[in-house]
């Protein structure tokens, strides 16, 4: 079956410059964010009407936008050492790694972290490779020492403009003296593209994420910067790839980051922009994305609340008709629903449970499920 019941997977994913990353970055991400809610759609009307969200919804994505900002901004957070830390000397990088590190340790103990997280290292290729692999030694040599062999939950190692397996086969080996570390995957390359499954089997089953690049593969392709977009052919052919290569694998997917920023006068162009990209992301299967400032946190849940909110209704008939029936096949208005749409209808409410679309308290009215029987699959 192509589809199966998924665990958590975060709904986005913020990147921070190594050299600024504090115990505290992921709560003062959500200051930062509910700050800039609060001063550009002081009420729920503004921020619909910016975003084109219908006014049956508005109160509702407003509210939940707002206890998500404040309880858990960040879903994802990855500490980066490429291009959001850029070039710099060895003994500023150490520093970095050292530094980074101990702040992750200390998070982990205040349970600030954001429930995934990860860090980027430089690529592995020949250009970089010692610079990667020194960094990536010394970052989990710090942190392990302060937490006694211990990482967050759902942390990863990401690697970055991929060429060749032979990258990933050098990561897999730094990695072997630590205890076991997740791997994610930057695709942004048509050699990555071209040789997704070869990459795949390269990481010997370690690989809980990719990435996808769109900048730096529309550059590949000798796309110029006027025309380079998160919306260009080349990168839905990419992101359908993707797809096609990593179904039923267990490897989640992310889409690419909106560039236009919400920040001094365009925060509504900024926001709208974001929200319709998040929508159509969305529609397309992609359910994680990147954020590149906390000013574009509000438009992200509030493109996934209303994704999940506008579905909700016929959601529900459809899933409840199913169970009401014994799990067998039925129609409801029109559509046939078997057991692998249904599998699909209760993924459904898992992710807008997880990300916190829909509350866990109105999932046995809304499904005729208890959260148990949803979170485990079964129709009793």
């Amino acid at each position: 079956m192509g589809e199966m019941l998924i665990s958590r997977e975060p709904v986005e994913v913020l990147f921070g410059g190594a050299h600024r990353f504090r115990a505290d970055t992921c709560p003062k991400m959500g200051a930062l964010a509910l700050k800039s809610l609060r001063e550009n759609a002081p009420d729920a009307g503004t921020f619909a009407r910016v975003l084109g969200i219908a006014d049956e919804f508005a109160e509702t994505v407003y509210q939940r936008v707002q206890e998500k900002l404040q309880r858990e901004p960040v879903e994802d957070f990855h500490i980066d050492f490429e291009d959001g830390f850029g070039v710099r000397s060895d003994d500023e990088e150490d520093a970095a790694a050292q530094s980074a590190a101990e702040q992750l340790a200390m998070a982990m103990d205040a349970g600030s972290m954001s429930p995934f997280s990860g860090f980027r290292i430089k690529p592995l290729n020949a250009e970089s490779r010692a610079r990667g692999l020194r960094t990536l030694n010394h970052f989990l040599d710090v942190l392990f020492s302060r937490t006694g062999g211990r990482t967050p939950p759902h942390f990863a190692v990401m690697l970055p403009k991929i060429t060749e397996p032979a990258e990933i086969a050098t990561l897999i080996d730094a990695l072997k003296p630590y205890p076991p570390i997740a791997i994610e995957l930057m695709i942004e390359t048509t050699q990555a593209i071209l040789h997704l499954p070869e990459l795949l089997v390269a990481t010997q089953g370690r690989c809980a994420a990719a990435h996808f690049g769109p900048y730096d593969y529309t550059s590949s392709l000798g796309i110029t910067f006027a025309s380079q977009s998160l919306h260009h052919p080349a990168c839905d052919l990419a992101r359908s790839l993707m797809q096609l290569h990593l179904a039923g694998t267990g490897v989640r997917l992310a889409d690419g980051p909106t560039n236009t920023l919400p920040l001094a006068d365009q925060v509504h162009r900024g926001w709208k922009l974001h929200y319709e990209a998040v929508r159509r992301a969305l529609s397309n299967g992609y359910f994680q994305g990147w954020d590149l400032h906390p000013a574009q946190l509000p438009s992200r849940y509030a493109a996934v609340y209303a994704f999940f909110l506008e579905g909700k209704a016929e959601a529900s008939r459809r899933l409840r008709n199913f169970v009401q029936q014994s799990a067998q096949a039925t129609q409801v208005g029109g559509h046939f629903d078997d057991a692998a749409t249904a599998l699909g209808l209760l993924n459904y409410f898992l992710r807008a449970v997880n990300c916190g679309a829909i509350p866990e308290s109105e999932i046995p009215e809304l499904t005729g499920l208890s959260m148990e029987s949803l979170r485990a699959g079964r129709w009793s």
